[in-house]
């Protein structure tokens, strides 16, 4: 199924689309398209996206890209702050409200589910204890986080089998709500639409999508993502909690510190690039509701298969 009731009565233009799907799939042209067809404007649904500074290693629209389309929700954050995906869910839905009220469209674009499903969703954002925090990422950085890992399972053993024991952030963040409430799943209930929603994913194969990624890790560099990477370390970026993990920022920090070369940097960020997309096909594609494209086909006839989906919905 494409959506689901909401359980409250709202104003019937007030509706959502998703595009979804794992990096590098085509979700920015599909958008961009789509936003032009139906007069929308596009709201990020990216977690490294929405911080300043993560041009080029993010994949982030430059303002000739967007063509004229309004974008809203990057930049919220600078490098060297820990993102707040409470804050990001009441900007998220102020914004909304907003370009409602313009009568246009919400196209939501983006492939962090955690992020979409705080916008548009019914989700309780669990509490936070940046103490409590700060001391599991300590124990991570100490025992490693496959200890956490093991601990959650222990704990939570339904959030321990739905995240990556290699995805520390995750796992620490997991472990902070079960200490703080008792479960971490409780937390994540099943969806209940905040609007009605149109959830639209592009996908590839395997083997596409991995040369995908490899040819758009040579643009980056070639970009100039290492000068990029050196202006951020310069405006804090190696403080931050999460904006120095981000895949590319990371691996040029090793180079610029000398620990790795250029030819490390590809084959490095390729194949982290690589497990980011199976981690989020993994988890998109656990979610009934997302109607899958295919990003294989021409722009043209991907915008022709999204829009019959997208026209079917309205109210």
């Amino acid at each position: 199924m494409l959506g689901n009731d909401t359980k409250n009565d709202h104003d019937a233009r007030e509706r959502l689309i998703v595009v979804t799907g794992p990096t590098a799939a085509g979700k920015t042209e599909l958008s961009l398209k789509l936003a032009r067809a139906v007069d929308a404007e596009i709201l990020n649904g990216d977690a490294m996206q929405s911080y300043q500074g993560l041009q080029i290693g993010t994949a982030k629209p430059t303002e000739a890209e967007r063509g004229g389309v309004p974008h809203h929700l990057f930049d919220l954050w600078r490098v060297d702050e820990t993102a707040s995906l409470a804050h990001y869910q009441r900007t998220a839905r102020a914004v909304a409200q907003q370009v409602w009220a313009r009568e246009r469209q919400v196209i939501v674009v983006g492939g962090s589910p955690l992020y979409l499903r705080a916008l548009c969703d019914e989700l309780d954002i669990p509490p936070r204890d940046p103490a409590l925090r700060a001391e599991l990422a300590e124990r991570a950085e100490r025992e490693g986080g496959a200890a956490l890992h093991r601990e959650l399972v222990q704990l939570d053993p339904q959030a321990a089998a739905e995240i990556d024991p290699r995805n520390v952030r995750r796992v620490v963040r997991a472990l902070e709500v079960v200490r703080l409430t008792g479960s971490f799943t409780a937390r994540i209930p099943d969806p209940t639409s905040w609007r009605p929603t149109v959830w639209l994913g592009v996908d590839l194969p395997r083997d596409v999508l991995d040369e995908r990624i490899r040819q758009r890790a040579e643009r980056m560099w070639q970009a100039g993502l290492l000068s990029e990477t050196a202006d951020l370390s310069a405006s804090g970026l190696r403080d931050g909690a999460t904006a120095k993990k981000a895949v590319g920022y990371q691996q040029a920090l090793a180079v610029l510190a000398g620990d790795a070369s250029e030819e490390e940097w590809l084959v490095d960020t390729v194949r982290a690039t690589s497990r980011l997309a199976r981690r989020q096909q993994r988890t998109l594609r656990r979610d009934r509701r997302i109607h899958w494209l295919d990003g294989a086909l021409p722009p043209d006839q991907l915008l022709a298969a999204a829009l019959p989906l997208v026209t079917s919905q309205r109210d």
